[in-house]
């Protein structure tokens, strides 16, 4: 397990949102946090202790009045912290290269390579030919519909046909350097994970996948690392003490560095 850091970028402002709240019409967010800071104070307070492989995520789309802002703080902290985070949010094949030029590791994709409700391998080949199956995180998203659990896009709206299983991340995985999941349905909510999904990815556990959604406490972490055998990687957001919650930050690393 490995502390994976998050910047979510809504409205030109650094923020933690209830992910299910997520509405493009209006650029709606049910808010939890709205940082005084910039991306490029978040990344250079991460890069002092050496933490990589967290996410930055642009929450609105491209025809937002406000993704000019949005991508503005992205770009800040990616210049703040060359090759530390990854970013993700409106990637295409045409704008990919772009990001990791900025100063990104990895580019994470969900709507262009699940478009039209299933996995669309003629885009998904384009963007590994694009950049490289080594700087590519795909994003799994997904919401729960009855026992199961589908991927979601366009910020977590839609549901797509793909189930999270087994198969479909064996099939992946030669396209991907890691996975990113988020559980939507507690995403922001820190009321605790969703461990049936936790246990299907830490099953699995084949190439890196980060974990986020729902930690509130260190039991939460407790659980998602007993669920996870360890092998799932973490983000805490709206929990964490650096965005108005109760889990302290040192002490969240302190808990990860004991169990590895």
């Amino acid at each position: 397990m490995e502390f994976r850091p998050c910047i979510d970028i809504h409205n030109g402002k650094v923020k933690q949102i209830v992910g299910s709240s997520l509405r493009d019409k209006g650029d709606l967010a049910k808010e939890n946090f709205v940082s005084e800071m910039d991306g490029e104070y978040y990344a250079r307070f991460y890069k002092k202790d050496g933490i990589k492989g967290g996410h930055i995520i642009l929450l609105n789309p491209k025809d937002s009045q406000f993704y000019a802002k949005t991508k503005e703080q992205a770009l800040l902290a990616l210049h703040a912290y060359p090759g530390g985070f990854q970013v993700g949010g409106g990637i295409t094949a045409e704008n990919a290269s772009d990001f990791l030029r900025e100063g990104a590791s990895h580019v994470v994709v969900t709507s262009y390579v699940f478009s039209g409700g299933k996995v669309n391998y003629k885009n998904l080949k384009t963007l590994v030919s694009e950049v490289g199956k080594e700087h590519l995180v795909l994003d799994l998203s997904c919401r729960r519909r009855g026992e199961d659990y589908y991927i979601v896009t366009d910020r977590w709206q839609k549901f797509t046909q793909e189930k999270v299983t087994r198969e479909l991340l064996e099939e992946l995985r030669g396209y991907a350097d890691e996975f990113l999941v988020h559980a939507v349905d507690v995403e922001g909510k820190v009321s605790g994970i969703e461990k049936k999904l936790a246990k299907l990815l830490g099953n699995w556990g084949k190439i890196p996948v980060t974990y986020a959604g729902g930690i509130g406490t260190f039991k939460d972490l407790e659980s998602l690392y007993e669920a996870g055998q360890g092998r799932l990687n973490v983000t805490v957001g709206s929990a964490l003490d650096l965005f108005g919650g109760t889990m302290k930050y040192r002490e969240v690393l302190e808990f990860i560095r004991e169990r590895k």
